[in-house]
């Protein structure tokens, strides 16, 4: 990925939450294809956006998105 990329955990997250990608997208207002781009980082989100899922997972928004790719969980 080039250095403009955003990386996410929002998949993670979700499964994490066992939340599925259309019950994210109902809650965020936006269409479930939008939250498997943002997974995938075809998508960087708006702010706006960024911290609605941020504030959907109770997380800060430092802890689902970052410019350097995340550290792999074991």
């Amino acid at each position: 990925m080039s250095e403009e990329s955003v990386h996410n955990r929002i998949a993670l997250l979700r499964t994490d939450r066992k939340v599925s990608r259309r019950e994210l997208a109902e809650a965020l207002g936006v269409h479930y294809q939008t939250v498997g781009y943002l997974e995938r980082g075809e998508y960087a989100p708006s702010l706006h956006l960024a911290l609605r899922i941020a504030r959907y997972f109770d997380v800060p928004v430092e802890s689902v998105f970052s410019l350097e790719e995340f550290p792999r969980l074991i």
